[in-house]
């Protein structure tokens, strides 16, 4: 109960810190801030594991972190969270070093997506079943 209670209090003051660019500069400042969003996000908390899986996905270094990034959006999707599925859809329609393109998967995420609300699914499944019609 403790441990949870302080992992929310962390993730909540680091969320506020992680607009302060001054902060987010410092080496000892960001790995701090890392720690508060994993911490969060291996709690099951469905913003945290959006908001984390972003930041790895665009700014995490590495292979690893951009595989972890997924893998965060992902359960983020799957828990209903539009933001992770609209993403994790550009993702699979791009592709990753580990995974082709799949246009089939893609409009499996913005069609989950769309039902949670995201203004862009709908016009990328549109584009998409345009681009395939034509081909």
């Amino acid at each position: 109960m403790f441990l949870r209670l302080k992992a929310r209090v962390g993730y909540w003051l680091a969320r506020r810190l992680f607009h302060w660019s001054w902060f987010v500069r410092q080496p000892r400042g960001w790995h701090w801030l890392e720690g508060q969003f994993a911490r969060m996000a291996n709690l099951g908390d469905v913003s945290a594991q959006s908001f984390y899986g972003h930041i790895l996905t665009f700014r995490g270094v590495g292979l690893g972190a951009r595989e972890e990034g997924i893998r965060l959006l992902r359960l983020a999707a799957l828990a209903g969270d539009g933001k992770a599925a609209y993403q994790v859809g550009v993702i699979s329609l791009a592709g990753t070093p580990s995974q082709t393109p799949d246009p089939a998967e893609a409009a499996r995420w913005w069609s989950m997506a769309a039902k949670a609300g995201h203004p862009l699914a709908e016009m990328k499944l549109q584009q998409l079943k345009a681009g395939d019609s034509t081909q």
